[in-house]
């Protein structure tokens, strides 16, 4: 079966060096709040952006599911049966290592350049140097020094008392097997593709199966809209928490996530991987020297998309204040003008209206007409979605 889409054009690393060209004038801050990742791929030839399914990065997203079913109650069939009928030596070992892929996951599970077979992934992993990976492997929290480089914990010492501490946190088999890792890296990374080996043979084989033909379909299919139509209409179809931005100061991908980091790809590629496992994340690797990949939930998405993470802010803001939760008591029962808000709260009218214009503008009330009366009440819809919202967008 030939290979479900091209890899960018030769000569793009996976792991690129000096990619930041001396002189060159930063993008402005992006207009979305102090949350976004973004990737600035000025003169970037939109032939080097590809979509492409990895079956490295679908088995970090099985793992994760399987060590966070909670996350992806969509998938909750699978995570028991698959739990179920796992050997328990086997569980055992994935316990050990979760760290990897339970609350962020290693750079090195998002392959930049996708092969056919996870064998050929695996090759590719071994190819890079240790430092590299045990780098990729520790960095396991959503750390605000992600995106500036943190040095590898083989060879400097503040990163890697930093490495054990973290994995301190996550419990005593976690802990040993960092220091195993940073005492013998060769023999852990070892063990480590014979445990993604195993998991292979054990069920995720059967389960790529079952999963490529979408992926590949997703892949080809975006790949058609950005060649027919542009990149931004391909990045909206992926998801709508990714956004293309062009102007005279150049051109980026914006990833609407609860994070800030920014990272760039001239001269390098671009990669997005659709996932039939991922929902509700949406992961973007941004460490300075690596190829930005793009991972996205696989054309599964409900209808309506993903709402912006500045509007779900926004929603949060707005029913945190004490008069607008009490006021949102009458807006649930029924169709309220401003004189009868003042009148049932004791406040004056300009007030309520200031309130009504916060709750408005965050989306949470319809509006009607009555003679001269505009009537005002809470969107039952909006509201009952926002823990849901909430949720979707911390978990993005």
């Amino acid at each position: 079966m030939p290979p479900p889409c091209a890899a960018p054009t030769a000569g793009g690393p996976t792991f690129d060096e000096g990619r930041q060209t001396a002189g060159q004038l930063p993008l402005p801050t992006p207009h979305h709040g102090e949350v976004s990742v973004t990737i600035d791929i000025t003169g970037l030839p939109h032939e080097r952006i590809t979509f492409c399914p990895s079956p490295l990065a679908e088995l970090g997203n099985a793992l994760h599911a399987l060590a966070e079913p909670a996350h992806h109650a969509r998938l909750h069939a699978w995570t028991t049966a698959t739990s179920a009928g796992m050997k328990p030596e086997l569980a055992d070992r994935l316990h050990e290592a979760d760290f990897m892929w339970r609350s962020t996951r290693s750079d090195f599970l998002l392959p930049a350049r996708p092969r056919e077979t996870l064998a050929e992934e695996l090759d590719d992993l071994d190819r890079l140097d240790d430092e590299r990976f045990v780098g990729a492997a520790l960095e396991i929290s959503c750390s605000s020094r992600y995106a500036e480089g943190i040095p590898s914990p083989l060879v400097d010492e503040q990163s890697r008392r930093r490495a054990l501490d973290l994995a301190a946190a996550r419990g005593p088999r976690q802990a040993a097997f960092v220091e195993r890792m940073l005492a013998e890296p060769a023999a852990t990374r070892a063990w480590i593709r014979r445990l993604l080996e195993d998991c292979d043979e054990a069920f995720f084989a059967d389960t790529w199966r079952r999963v490529r033909v979408q992926l590949a379909a997703d892949a080809r299919h975006k790949t058609e809209l950005l060649r027919r139509k542009g990149l931004a209409e391909a990045l909206t179809a992926a998801s709508p928490a990714l956004s293309f931005e062009d102007g005279p100061h150049g051109s980026r991908i914006v990833v609407d996530k609860l994070v800030h980091s920014r990272t760039e790809a001239q001269g390098s590629a671009v990669t997005l991987v659709p996932t039939a496992f991922g929902w509700p994340h949406l992961f973007a690797t941004s460490a300075p020297g690596w190829q930005p990949v793009i991972q996205y939930p696989a054309a599964t998405r409900e209808v309506g998309g993903a709402e912006p993470v500045e509007t779900v802010k926004l929603r949060l803001e707005a029913i945190a204040h004490p008069m607008r939760m009490r006021l949102c008591r009458n807006l649930a029962r029924g169709p309220y003008s401003t004189s009868e808000l003042a009148d049932a709260y004791g406040i004056t009218a300009p007030e309520v209206s200031r309130h009504l214009s916060v709750l408005k503008k965050a989306g949470l009330l319809t509006t009607q007409r009555r003679g001269r009366y505009v009537l005002h009440q809470l969107d039952f819809s909006v509201v009952a979605r926002l823990g849901s919202d909430f949720l979707e967008s911390v978990l993005r």
